[in-house]
């Protein structure tokens, strides 16, 4: 696997792709990001399933003889009668290694991912386990896409052929787009974040209904420490194929409310120059990834929505739009306590999970990390 180093040769490498589809394994498969994954990469015009991959007790059975299907779409036709594979890179029926999207819980992945990556898989994970690694990058292809320098250290590290990119927690997805641009011009220093979180981003079952119906849970585990480590890393900078972490302080709190999908944040921010609301509102309007972002076929047109309702945004009415991979911000106003106060809302399973994965390896092979 070698990265392509011009620009000629990842447009020759985009116009392969729109030829022959990239083969792609969709590890954790079953799950409830798993199957948003299986769902999204049936109709993608770069990828094509060739297997799905869980648990042994899975492994060996049709597709759509184990897996609890979820979603209001009807499972793919193609992938159904599909026997699921073992979570081992030899299982695979492909005899061209190419993309393992990771939906596995963060102890799975912690064993398989390496595996996979180390014969010749390019895996775009969404779990936890190595975002926290040096040289492993944690990507949001508007906010980072320098990161993926890091392979080069990942590489020379490992000796892998292939290689690993995770995208960050939903929450923290939807919380750095929504302040990246404003980092950028007023300086960010302090964030102070509420969430209120879909019971979706707990997987199936999830919380018991007795649990959480009328009712809010002020904790989830992990999601607090995650929010404060992974916003410091994706606002950081590459120095010599380093990750140096971005000195802003944040302070987090999570909650579990009973909505089916979409995380919303409320923020209050701390910048070094004090924008007004409007300066914000225009911030954020004008923000768009790097042109090879915006090229991608899951990039939306408009990486952040400001809304301007008084009560919006709202999951109910917000997360549709550009397939949820859009940003939704709204009531913007000044801060007593610090500069500026705003709500923001992310779909946890699409922009902040599945469809991540794949605007990530979307990135990879425009940059041509692929083979």
């Amino acid at each position: 696997m070698r990265r392509a180093g011009t620009q000629n040769c990842r447009s020759t490498a985009k116009e392969s792709f729109m030829r022959e589809k990239i083969p792609a394994v969709v590890l954790g498969a079953t799950g409830t990001v798993g199957q948003r994954l299986v769902h999204l990469l049936a109709q993608h015009p770069w990828f094509r399933i060739v297997a799905v991959a869980a648990s042994d007790r899975s492994a060996g059975r049709p597709y759509a003889e184990v897996c609890r299907w979820l979603l209001p779409y009807a499972l793919p036709k193609h992938v159904a009668p599909q026997k699921v594979c073992r979570l081992d890179p030899k299982s695979i029926p492909c005899d061209r290694p190419a993309i393992a999207f990771s939906a596995l819980p963060a102890a799975v992945a912690r064993e398989a991912e390496p595996r996979f990556a180390g014969a010749g898989y390019a895996v775009c994970s969404n779990a936890s386990a190595f975002r926290q690694q040096p040289d492993v990058p944690l990507l949001i292809p508007e906010v980072n896409p320098e990161h993926l320098e890091l392979l080069v250290r990942q590489r020379a590290t490992t000796g892998w052929d292939g290689l690993i990119v995770t995208n960050p927690n939903c929450s923290t997805t939807g919380m750095v787009l929504a302040i990246k641009a404003l980092d950028m011009a007023f300086g960010l220093r302090r964030i102070s974040v509420t969430t209120l979180q879909a019971i979706s981003g707990a997987g199936y079952p999830g919380v018991a209904s007795l649990d959480l119906l009328g009712n809010s849970i002020p904790w989830i585990p992990g999601e607090e420490e995650k929010l404060v480590a992974e916003t410091r890393l994706l606002l950081g900078r590459i120095v010599r194929r380093e990750r140096v972490e971005a000195d802003v302080q944040v302070s987090a709190q999570v909650n579990r409310i009973p909505v089916v999908d979409g995380h919303s944040l409320c923020l209050s921010l701390g910048f070094d120059r004090s924008p007004t609301p409007d300066d914000a509102a225009d911030v954020l309007r004008a923000f768009r990834g790097s042109e090879t972002v915006q090229s991608l076929p899951s990039a939306p047109s408009t990486p952040i929505r400001v809304a301007d309702a008084i009560d919006r945004p709202q999951p109910r009415f917000d997360l549709s739009e550009d397939g949820g991979m859009v940003i939704s911000v709204g009531r913007i106003r000044s801060c007593p306590i610090l500069d500026l106060r705003m709500v923001a809302l992310v779909h946890n399973t699409l922009r902040g999970a599945a469809g991540g994965a794949i605007l990530n390896a979307e990135l990879l092979a425009a940059e041509g990390w692929l083979k």
